[in-house]
């Protein structure tokens, strides 16, 4: 692959920035991992996750059984951080309009069988997947790769005394990984109302996900007349 895109070339790069993303959240936070073996163990696959803290994307790498390469926007690219996220594989992208190294390198992640991992949402929110933009179910659709819903939960609850824009250290956080689904509806269209119908489709699972995974880790009060899930469910 292409420098721009730089997931191929940095293949091994994204092993190694998994295992520094281990060292950190395992040493600096108790994260709580639920379902990892819902991600399938070869293949392409997406990875959506929800996103209410800047903390959320490293979690996901040091947590998933599997190396990630991340969609992030371009402001994170500076300084020093530029060439280290090149270098553990992770893609630069432009939120100001259609960026095609972006998407090429996406697409050729997912072409040599790699995972990657996208913010649906496009920014840092409530992380509820309350409104999705539209490339997560072009790239779900273009490549046919199963899309696996991530929950991180507990990362934005609280703030660390020591240091304010962290989540307080040694502290729980939950990542729920949920069933891997397809998000196209076999036709194989890319029209605009595929994608549109696609969105539709995923946006219903991804919230599923979620409400099922604060249900479950107990974050969330259970719906009346339903059987609470637990930990177990997920092991």
């Amino acid at each position: 692959m292409s420098e721009a895109g730089g997931a191929t070339a940095s293949a091994s790069g994204a092993a190694v920035g998994r295992r520094i993303g281990i060292g950190l959240m395992y040493g600096l936070w108790k994260p709580r991992v639920l379902g990892a073996w819902r991600v399938p163990a070869a293949g392409p696959v997406i990875m959506a996750v929800n996103h209410s803290h800047n903390v959320d994307g490293p979690m996901l790498m040091g947590t998933a059984p599997r190396p990630v390469h991340f969609l992030i926007k371009q402001e994170a690219f500076v300084g020093p951080l530029d060439p280290f996220l090149r270098g553990i594989g992770q893609l630069k992208v432009d939120r100001s309009g259609p960026d095609r190294t972006a998407i090429t390198g996406a697409l050729e992640v997912l072409e040599h069988g790699g995972v990657l991992g996208i913010f649906p949402e496009g920014t840092r929110g409530e992380g509820d997947f309350a409104s999705l933009r539209a490339g997560l179910a072009y790239f779900a659709v273009r490549s046919g790769a199963p899309i696996v819903p991530v929950a991180v939960l507990g990362s934005a609850e609280r703030r660390s005394r020591a240091i304010r824009a962290l989540p307080p250290l040694r502290s729980r956080v939950d990542v729920v990984f949920g069933d891997a689904f397809e998000a196209g509806d076999g036709s194989g269209r890319r029209t605009r109302t595929a994608l549109d119908q696609a969105t539709v489709r995923i946006q219903e699972r991804l919230a599923a996900h979620l409400a099922d995974a604060r249900r479950l880790t107990g974050r969330h009060g259970v719906i009346p007349g339903e059987t609470p899930r637990t930990p177990r469910d997920f092991e």
